[in-house]
């Protein structure tokens, strides 16, 4: 449970990162926009903490996206696994 915790928790950073950095945002101005910490971006984008349904919405406000376009890499990783379980059974 924890390992899949982490996992999600850095599913969403990589994705969090690549979302900032493709549109021309250091973390600071990231922060900035979503009225966070640079620290704390930093922490999301190494999967070191796990943000609530509120910073995900902010994030997506501030990088001017919808919040389903933060969460793509959840859809994409959930299609695996189910593609996975289907094959074991």
């Amino acid at each position: 449970m924890w390992n899949a915790r982490v996992q999600e928790a850095q599913l969403f950073g990589r994705r969090l990162r690549e979302l900032r950095q493709s549109r021309d945002l250091t973390q600071e101005a990231l922060a900035e926009a979503a009225d966070l910490s640079g620290n704390y971006i930093s922490d999301l984008e190494l999967g070191l903490k796990i943000p609530s349904l509120t910073i995900i919405v902010r994030l997506s406000q501030a990088l001017d996206i919808a919040v389903s376009d933060l969460l793509t890499a959840f859809t994409r990783e959930a299609v695996k696994k189910m593609k996975v379980r289907n094959h074991r059974v």
